[in-house]
């Protein structure tokens, strides 16, 4: 079957097509995406303003007829720290589903460190053994840990590269002295988090699972993306020092020259490297292994695990299916999530 997944990022508004099905790798079939933005349409008070939503609710609506128009029989639609903590989200989240008919799902930090977390288990398989997943967005950072498909602890804190950069690094390029208060701030915020998980011991396997890993990791020598996903790649602690003094001086123009950096994202580079090196202190590590599957990846798995074919209809527009629901809400102190099938071995696709 044909796979659709719509993640409403902080950067990013990204449609992603797979074909598989339960039991089998999803192999991508189609990508539309656009870079809207939607922190930079918040007002002052912090909600999304009227143009960025109607902006959001256009694409979604054109995202919806690309799934239809490529036979996309489910869809799953959902929105991460973009929406979530926004002034105005709930209201965002009706907006766009009056004006489409595609209802978002908004997850929580723990849900989307938790779905983050499954996709690199299926990547790494069960021989990685315990397993820290750290994933730098927009808006949040995640970071979890555990020896099963799901984790034992995940955290979710504000610390996004987008986030930091506009609260902190208003100058371009920045001011030393802003540079080092926002890394004493990801200091403290990163060092209290990882305080949660000292009870679960050192994890055999530290990987990052986000652009902003892959565009760090190919700044201190990774093979570029048109090596391909099975090549190995690694972010160490030592290069990333050595790297963010550079990044520092130059300004987001000449960061956007850099191979592996985005204009889009050249602008944020710099924060989220000092939120990877601080997470890479605070977990004692030397380096992370890249891994190319992240958020979307991982609820792609989760609804190939629970879907159920006999009752799976395709009717235009696409909305989430009234059959079981994906990521139900979370009792007080549990953290809940559909429940994961067998893991697909090692490093599949």
């Amino acid at each position: 079957m044909r796979l659709g997944v719509l993640d409403v990022g902080s950067n990013t508004v990204h449609l992603l097509l797979v074909d598989a099905h339960p039991g089998a790798r999803p192999v991508p079939f189609a990508s539309y995406k656009r870079p809207l933005q939607l922190v930079a349409h918040l007002d002052d008070g912090g909600a999304v303003t009227a143009r960025g939503q109607r902006l959001l609710a256009d694409f979604v609506a054109e995202a919806r007829d690309f799934a239809v128009r490529h036979r996309a029989q489910d869809l799953l639609a959902f929105t991460t720290s973009a929406i979530r903590e926004s002034a105005n989200g709930q209201g965002v989240l009706d907006f766009v589903e009056l004006e489409t008919g595609v209802e978002l799902r908004e997850l929580t930090g723990r849900q989307e460190a938790s779905m983050t977390y499954l996709a690199a288990r299926r990547w790494c398989g069960w021989g990685a053994g315990t397993l820290l997943d750290l994933d730098i967005g927009g808006g949040s950072f995640e970071m979890a840990q555990g020896q099963d498909e799901l984790p034992d602890v995940a955290v979710s804190v504000p610390l996004g590269a987008g986030r930091l950069t506009r609260g902190w690094l208003r100058e371009d390029p920045p001011a030393p002295t802003a540079v080092q208060a926002l890394r004493s701030h990801i200091r403290d915020v990163v060092q209290e988090a990882a305080a949660e998980f000292r009870e679960y011991g050192a994890p055999d396997l530290a990987v990052g699972t986000s652009k902003t890993f892959r565009s760090l990791a190919r700044l201190t020598g990774a093979a570029p993306s048109a090596a391909g996903p099975y090549t190995r790649r690694r972010l160490r602690r030592a290069d990333l020092s050595a790297l963010i003094p550079r990044l520092a001086q130059m300004s987001a123009a000449q960061r956007a020259e850099l191979d592996g950096v985005s204009a889009l994202r050249a602008p944020q580079v710099l924060a989220g490297a000092l939120v990877a090196e601080a997470a890479m202190e605070a977990f004692a590590i030397k380096s992370v292994r890249i891994c190319p599957w992240a958020l979307r990846e991982g609820l792609i798995l989760q609804r190939f695990d629970t879907l159920r074919f006999d009752t799976m209809r395709v009717n235009p527009p696409v909305r989430l299916p009234a059959g079981p629901q994906l990521l139900p809400p979370e009792p007080a102190g549990a953290l809940v999530l559909a429940a994961a099938g067998e893991p697909n071995g090692s490093a599949p696709k």
